[in-house]
């Protein structure tokens, strides 16, 4: 395990205290030890000491094939208990030796108590509380993604053992973050479609992979979500519960699709969500195309479809999109929905095959999914402590090596927006008085974010700060929504102090699930508070700001006395530990931002309905994200600085592509824009792109290195887009050689107006950093 985990740490730092983690320890261990003989036990089905005549049934001898234990487990069962397994709270079948089995649990950032398939006890009082994805998402570091899921699982599992968790989760939520506003972004890793692909199958894979090397096995069952073109919450009016998401095409299958896609096929994902609003007129829990079409007929889901909670009596109540329930329930399932968070397939499937809208086929379809997904994870092998991880416990969860984990995944998520010479890193031994201000400056959840569990818990920001400075503190506003600030009191703090720390932003108070923000300002009187403060400190100003979304922060970035700008979304329970590393130089920020922040103008020119990527130059409508946005940000996807300086060179990359086409193919004889990227034209296309990068600073640092193509002006392609990131890790003045391999039907194809891949013909500029190269792609 520390060889795993040293291969996601970049820079070792000092440990926040300790002293505070042994006696943090001795009282886990006084909880754990008074607590043994009080376990529950973990929820399984196929237990012969409790009833002998399981051993002869076929669904509970593991030796026999997957496929061939759920038949003989489908074929038992009645209608009636068959429908007891479509809906999240399973009922028990006690003549076949199967309990209730809860299938709503939640792991976002960590193991939650948010879904009723999770609690925490004295015996586990809490779990690792991980950074608010948004912000890990800003690492670009695939290797964490995945390392922050395989300590999620094994802390799942331990909960499990002990009867306090369940082994199905609802995580990741892998939406594009369109929209600034929307409530939500902060659960995502952002608004680019490969970052969001890469977290997506990563986070998944450490969430499920079994280390016992079958690969058909599962240590938890993830789920994607929310499907599809889901990212408005409560807007002016407009709910989630109501709105019809009107999406063309190509914005379909170029932006919402591809992490879905990459879920399903590149994380193998056990599971995929169907979210509450309609696509084109459809609710995406009752569309044909979408579940059975798409995610089961094309990209071939290994796994169950669920319903977001209450999404089916949504589509029936709230949408009106059949007459009556009966038709509701047979529509859901015909469409190829499995299970239903909520009860109403478990109140109306069986009126539905008695009225004939429905055959019992279709739901053994569905029941099939489901417990298929139970078999991989054991749970009809018997006796989980007699299986692979049966010895984990209350003592695998909230180790030291995953509190560690967990802050440094804050350390290397933060971005350091902007940094005046001289400013950042503080001296912890220079500076003999830090005066610490703002409404987030010593907040506990406010760090976790949302779909948050209990952590193993906090270090605060005035906290870390304080294990390396002497401070003084205060709030400067009673909340977030600062109606009124102390100005006066801060303005003395801050004209006493050598460095002067504003740790200000937002909470759930002002983003959530079904709250989305109505603009870009930083709130009440946050701006003079900061204003005010700058003018009257001291020493160097370093405003830190606490979100999930980002702000129109024009007035903080072009002022002068404000030396310095930091952006630590919800950093989780370590967070302010990360945020001291950062700030004394105990770590190098390595931080990009994987959203831009625009100018509170966008938000008169771009209604969250509108669901339109591409710009629009008929009614002046920007378009959204970096990859089509034609109006000027805050800042930008990807922006980020470091405390040293990084080049890069090139040194290959291809100036001519040819693809080879039939002879008899159209292109030979008319002028094309562009070719079907389809296997034929694609086979062994690809090339290599190496570049040398230096750290020409005094830090070692890691660095993101991006790889942008700009396609030709051919079916409103992107401005430019994502193709790959590689991260590095470099001491003072040394160099590295980074390679990508570019796939040219994939990583430089651009989706047409219809919905296909095609490959631009004409001239690509690839991007990184400043560095651009021209690259001629012919027939």
């Amino acid at each position: 395990m520390a060889s795993f985990f040293s291969s996601v740490f970049e820079n070792r730092v000092p440990k926040f205290s300790v002293f505070l983690c042994f006696l943090i320890s001795l009282h886990w261990l006084s909880l754990i030890s008074s607590r043994v003989f009080a376990q529950t036990s973990p929820v399984f089905a196929c237990d012969a000491t409790k009833n002998p005549k399981v051993a002869s049934y076929g669904f509970c001898k593991a030796s026999l094939e997957t496929d061939a234990r759920v038949a003989d487990l489908v074929q038992r069962l009645t209608l009636q208990e068959k429908i007891m397994f479509i809906v999240n709270s399973a009922g028990n079948i006690s003549r076949l030796g199967i309990p209730k089995y809860e299938w709503w649990s939640e792991a976002l950032h960590g193991v939650s108590n948010v879904g009723p398939g999770t609690k925490f006890t004295s015996l586990v009082p809490g779990a690792t509380s991980f950074p608010q994805v948004i912000l890990t998402a800003a690492s670009f570091n695939i290797s964490l993604f995945e390392a922050i899921g395989r300590v999620v699982s094994t802390e799942a599992r331990a909960m499990y053992n002990v009867g306090l968790a369940g082994l199905t989760y609802w995580s990741p939520n892998i939406n594009i973050f369109r929209d600034p506003r929307w409530g939500r972004g902060q659960e995502t890793p952002g608004e680019d479609p490969l970052l969001t692909s890469k977290y997506g199958s990563s986070y998944v894979k450490g969430l499920q992979q079994s280390d016992g090397g079958d690969p058909s096995r599962l240590k938890v069952a993830a789920c994607c979500k929310h499907y599809t073109a889901y990212d408005l919450d409560n807007w002016k009016g407009v709910d989630r519960y109501h709105f019809n998401a009107v999406v063309t095409q190509q914005d379909m299958d170029d932006t919402f699709q591809p992490p879905f896609k990459s879920c399903v096929i590149d994380g193998n994902v056990a599971s995929v969500m169907c979210s509450y609003n309609q696509v084109n007129g459809k609710p995406t829990c009752a569309d044909p195309d979408l579940l059975a079409g798409v995610i089961r007929g094309q990209w071939k889901l290994n796994g169950y479809i669920v319903s977001d909670c209450d999404s089916v009596d949504v589509f029936y109540n709230n949408q009106h999109y059949t007459k009556t329930p009966e038709e509701a329930a047979a529509k859901a399932i015909l469409v190829g929905l499995d299970l239903n968070c909520g009860s109403f397939l478990g109140q109306h499937t069986e009126a539905a095959v008695k009225a004939g809208l429905l055959n019992e086929s279709a739901i053994d379809k569905a029941v099939t999914n489901n417990f298929d997904t139970l078999m991989r994870l054991g749970f009809f092998d018997g006796d989980p402590s007699k299986q692979l991880y049966g010895k984990l416990g209350p003592k695998d969860v909230c180790t030291p090596e995953h509190q560690e984990l967990a802050r440094e995944a804050a350390r290397q998520g933060i971005v350091l927006l902007k940094n005046s010479a001289g400013s950042l890193p503080l001296s912890p031994t220079a500076i003999k008085s830090l005066a610490v201000i703002g409404p987030n400056a010593n907040v506990t959840k406010t760090m976790i974010g949302n779909y948050e569990g209990i952590p193993c818990k906090y270090t605060t920001p005035l906290q870390g700060l304080t294990a390396s400075a002497a401070t003084t503190y205060l709030p400067g506003c009673s909340n977030v929504a600062c109606g009124t600030a102390q100005v006066d009191n801060a303005k003395k703090m801050a004209a006493s102090a050598d460095a002067t720390v504003l740790v200000m932003g937002i909470d759930q108070s002002l983003e959530r699930e079904s709250f989305d923000r109505v603009d870009l300002l930083l709130p009440g009187q946050q701006p003079l508070l900061i204003t005010e403060v700058a003018k009257a400190a001291k020493g160097p100003v370093i405003l830190v700001i606490m979100s999930g979304g980002g702000f129109d922060i024009t007035f903080a970035k072009n002022n002068e006395k404000i030396s310095s700008i930091l952006w630590v979304g919800y950093p989780g329970e370590a967070g302010g530990a990360a945020i001291a590393d950062v700030i004394f130089g105990y770590y190098n920020p390595s931080g990009r931002l994987p959203m831009t922040w625009y100018q509170q103008s966008y938000v008169d020119k771009v209604p969250m309905t509108n669901m339109n990527m591409r710009p629009d130059p008929s009614n002046g409508y920007p378009g959204r994200t970096y990859r089509f946005y034609t109006g000027k940000t805050i800042y930008t996807f990807g922006d980020g600085l470091s405390y040293t300086k990084f080049s890069h060179r090139l040194v290959k990359a291809p100036q001519l592509v040819s693809i080879p086409l039939e002879e008899d193919h159209v292109c030979h004889s008319s002028e094309c824009k562009s070719v079907d990227a389809v296997r034929k034209n694609c086979k062994n296309l690809a090339f290599d792109i190496h570049l040398r990068v230096q750290n020409k600073g005094r830090y070692r640092g890691s660095h993101t290195i991006f790889l942008f193509s700009t396609p030709p002006s051919v079916h409103k392609s992107p401005q430019k887009h994502l193709i790959g990131f590689e991260k590095v890790v470099l001491t003072e003045k040394s160099e590295s050689l980074v390679r990508f391999r570019v796939d040219v039907c994939k990583d430089l194809s651009v989706v047409d107006e219809l919905g296909s891949r095609k490959v631009a013909l004409g001239q690509h500029v690839l991007h990184v950093g400043s560095l651009k190269h021209s690259l001629s792609v012919r027939i």
